[in-house]
This record gives C-alpha cells, structure tokens and sequence, in this order.
C-alpha cells in the first residue's frame, strides 16, 4: 500500500500498446470521466486496497481497475494501477527473508498461495500469450526519491506547482530520451566504477524501461513529499543536475567533482528520510 509520504515513477502508454479489449475499456473510462487525478490517487489506492482486505490478511480480494490518464494533443496515454498484482507482488515480499512462524502471521499460507497463483497467471501462460508482455506501470519508494530515477530527467522537464490546493513537483519525458540518458549513465558507471550497487540500480531501471511502447511518457512525481519540503527547498531543488554533474565528472575522470556532487545529493535525500523518525 502506498504511503503518504512517498515518490513514484510512472510510464504512461499510448492505447496501442493494450491489446483490443483494454484499448475498448481504456476508452471508456475516460470518457466517462472516471480517470483519477495523480494527486487524489495514493491515497484512493490504499483506501481501495484496506477496504478490500477487510480486518485481516485472509484473502487476496479483486481491487478496481483504474489508471492515470494523459491527454495530449493527439494520443490518449493510459498508466494502469494494477492494484492486485501489486498486492500480491507485496505479499510475496513480505514473507522474504523472514522465519516462517512470523511470516505466517503476517501474510497466512493460503493467501500467499493466492498471491503467487496470480502472479504466476499475470507473468507466464496463456495471458502472455493473448494479452503481451505484462508490465507493472508504477513503482514507488517511500520517504524520498531514488537516486537512478533523477538519470532519466534533465532539469527543464520539471514542473512545479505551489498553489497549496494542488501543490505539485513532477518531471515528464519521452521515453526514447530517459532511455539514451540511462543508457548513457550506465556506459559511464560500468566504465569508471565496475558492477557497483549504483549501476546495478540504473541498470535494473533501464530494463524496466525496455517493457514499455516507445511512445511512452515517463513521468517521476514527488507524490507526498512535497508536503514535507517548503516552496523555497523544493524550487531550489536541482537533485537532476546534481546527478548529471556527477556522471560528467565520472566521464572525464574527475573523481572529485563527482564525490562532491554524489555526498550533496546523499545528504539531501537522506534529511528527507530521516523525517521517517520524527513521524
């Protein structure tokens, strides 16, 4: 379930990447209006997840099926929420690396038998083959932003909203550009620091990019967190450039300079997440 106070990093797809019968469904539902707002849908996610799993985690509920929708232009983009796969997807995390008796009493076995049978069913067989390569639209980290998420972005792409009624910080670009710029990222990681976390990280966010049509929209959103950085911090926020600056200083070999802007970058995210602990 998604907090409140957490970031998201989201890929929109044009209709022509669904298959007929969601194009039909996708179609319908925004124009019956139904599409809701980035800002109203964290927490409409987690009340429809609480209220569909009852008091207890006893079984793995159908959860709506919604989405965030872009309009432009010409093209209808379509970012699904798949709620229940990542219901079941948490489920399954949940009991990882924990001793069984806990892991039980937290997520019992017969829901994570539900749990893995429709993942199993969303991932392999007869859907994949009917329906395409299932992609998971949306990730989420809580209490700040990774790191490799600000590689897909350069800082004109931001977009900041103060009015205290819609209070916004989003960045937005086409896909085929976050993926030269993470695919540029990783050339300079792998030749100047090796299979280090960090590239492992832009790598993994490089492949998630590769399930998606290429006339996707990547959009990273600040979510909750804007409710914890006042207007001046978050319009003198430069988290995009910082890691730009510290992938040049890689490239030229200039250690420094990208241990400067590396330590910068740190410092401010993790004062961000150490409001986690005043909560």
């Amino acid at each position: 379930m998604p907090s409140l106070f957490a970031s998201y990093l989201r890929v929109y797809e044009p209709l022509t990447a669904f298959d007929r019968e969601r194009q039909s469904f996708w179609r319908r539902y925004v124009n019956e209006g139904r599409a809701i707002a980035p800002l109203e849908g964290p927490v409409r996610q987690r009340t429809a997840v609480i209220e569909a799993l009852g008091a207890g985690w006893t079984r793995l509920p159908d959860l709506p099926d919604e989405a965030y929708v872009l309009e432009t232009d010409d093209s209808l983009l379509v970012c699904p929420w798949n709620l229940r796969v990542r219901v079941a997807e948490a489920a399954l995390s949940a009991r990882d690396g924990v001793p069984s008796v806990l892991a039980d009493a937290f997520v019992p076995p017969i829901l994570a038998g539900q749990a893995k049978a429709v993942v199993e069913d969303w991932r392999s067989g007869a859907r994949v083959l009917e329906h395409g390569v299932p992609r998971v639209h949306e990730q989420i980290a809580t209490w700040g932003v990774p790191l490799r998420w600000f590689v897909l972005f350069e800082a004109q792409e931001r977009h900041l909203v103060t009015d205290p009624a819609r209070r916004a910080l989003r960045y937005r670009t086409e896909i085929s550009k976050a993926r030269r710029r993470s695919s540029r990222a990783l050339s300079v990681l792998r030749k100047s620091i090796g299979e280090a976390p960090i590239t492992e990280a832009v790598e993994e966010a490089a492949r998630w990019l590769e399930e998606f049509h290429p006339r996707s929209v990547v959009e990273l959103d600040y979510g909750g967190l804007v409710q914890l950085l006042p207007d001046e911090t978050l319009a003198a926020d430069d988290s995009t450039e910082l890691v730009a600056a510290g992938l040049a200083g890689l490239s030229r070999g200039e250690a420094e300079e990208a241990s400067a802007a590396y330590d910068k970058l740190v410092a401010r995210w993790r004062a961000v997440q150490l409001l986690e602990r005043c909560n």
